[in-house]
């Protein structure tokens, strides 16, 4: 990689830090350093994409082919730090450099094989405005950069916020999410293999009543991505 003099110049006039461990980044590194990437508590779920701890959340509740996520997310842990920098701190640039570090690792797994095109989890037009960003969709730009895959991102709508599934239960979660989304495309996806990119699944509730909507499209196969994945 050729790193510019006006990088190298701004490295060292406001250096980066990793989200990590705080500690300042090479001009080679983005988001996270080498050592905390190396560290990084990675779930290797692609590898048994169809029957692993996550994939089976979904089983029979949606016709899911493949389930995995990046890392396992703890709350309150130095890698949480990652998803709550760019969901709190106003960092939608991480998610998109994370989709694109899991892009490049899941390729030769076959993990995207067959798959046509990517949803990312919509927020309510509210939620956005309010943040700026949609943090799912830009997992999903970083993903889409490595892959080639098209983002699908107006067939589905959020027409609800019922609050935050942080402190949820399982079926508080299921509840909260029931009903607030919205098929408003199925032309575009019928008949399509569709990854539906979210930033850390639980329960999987949110990625279930979505996927829900999506399948009313007809003839859909859904396949689910997250960047950390916290056991309920």
């Amino acid at each position: 990689m050729i790193i510019s003099f006006w990088r190298r110049l701004l490295d060292l006039i406001s250096p980066r830090l990793c989200v990590v461990c705080g500690h300042r980044l090479t001009v080679t590194e983005e988001v996270i350093c080498t050592k905390c990437n190396f560290h990084l508590p990675r779930t290797d779920f692609h590898h048994n994409a169809y029957e692993n701890e996550m994939a089976k959340l979904f089983w029979y509740l949606i016709p899911i082919e493949r389930a995995t996520a990046y890392f396992y997310y703890e709350p309150h842990s130095s890698t949480a730090n990652i998803i709550y920098q760019m969901k709190y701190k106003d960092h939608p640039e991480i998610g998109e450099v994370m989709g694109r570090m899991m892009g490049k690792e899941l390729m030769p797994s076959g993990f995207f094989d067959g798959i046509d095109g990517i949803i990312p989890v919509p927020l309510t037009k509210k939620r956005q405005r309010q943040r700026g960003y949609n943090q799912s969709e830009e997992i999903a730009r970083g993903i889409s950069e490595v892959t080639g895959l098209p983002l699908f991102g107006k067939v589905v709508k959020r027409v609800s916020f019922k609050g935050s599934q942080t402190n949820l239960g399982r079926w508080e979660r299921n509840e909260n999410v029931e009903k607030v989304f919205e098929l408003i495309d199925g032309a575009t996806i019928q008949g399509k293999h569709l990854l539906v990119i979210d930033d850390v699944v639980t329960t999987g509730a949110t990625c279930i009543a979505c996927s829900k909507e999506l399948v009313k499209a007809n003839n859909i196969k859904i396949s689910i991505l997250s960047l950390g994945f916290a056991k309920s």
